[in-house]
């Protein structure tokens, strides 16, 4: 696949997606291509380019459609209310199979693991979600190894990982991934991520 002299990274948003989901991963995703000598590109897009309307509210405008969004190395699709629609939708279910098949690495946060599941994506793989949507993974795909503990899980051209802040880790395994450690320890302290939960 030509995809460009540089590394393209594409995250799909629609209605009633997670905010964090969205734009935790994205904000991980373009400190790196600011930094990164590998000059990857991280763009936003919608199904018909169109802006969309998250699921606390938050409205954000994409920067391409998926018609013109052109070849990714990345496809990165968040979770939220709006993943239940698009996982019952056949013609967006073909969609996703058609990235699949020019797409070399899909991830997904959250809930957008159910979509991938109902685009028969996961059957047999391990595969995580946001802990309260287990059962529906399930019932999209009985086949998955449904891993409940994980952060996120790398199961090599395929990433998914836990509910929405869990995406941000995911991301920055991402770029350990995809360049290097030492860069996504500096995105990570650039970020200032250090999560510490009080107990």
């Amino acid at each position: 696949m030509n995809t460009g002299s540089h590394m393209r990274v594409g995250l799909f948003v629609f209605d009633g997606a997670e905010e964090l989901d969205v734009v935790g991963p994205y904000d991980v995703l373009s400190s790196w291509a600011q930094h990164s000598a590998l000059r990857p590109e991280v763009v936003t897009f919608s199904a018909d380019g169109a802006g969309v309307r998250c699921a606390k509210g938050l409205c954000l405008v994409p920067d391409r459609s998926a018609d013109d969004v052109g070849p990714l190395h990345v496809l990165l699709y968040p979770g939220g209310q709006g993943t239940r629609a698009l996982a019952a939708d056949p013609e967006h279910l073909e969609w996703v199979r058609r990235m699949r098949a020019t797409t070399p690495l899909l991830v997904s946060v959250c809930t957008g693991a159910l979509v991938y599941a109902a685009a028969g994506l996961l059957a047999g793989r391990p595969a995580t979600t946001h802990w309260a949507a287990f059962d529906e993974l399930a019932t999209f795909d009985p086949s998955v190894l449904a891993d409940t503990e994980a952060r996120f899980v790398d199961d090599g051209d395929v990433i998914t990982s836990a509910g929405v802040s869990a995406g941000i880790d995911m991301a920055l395994h991402l770029v350990a991934r995809l360049e290097s450690v030492d860069m996504a320890r500096g995105v990570r302290r650039g970020i200032q991520y250090d999560p510490a939960p009080p107990v």
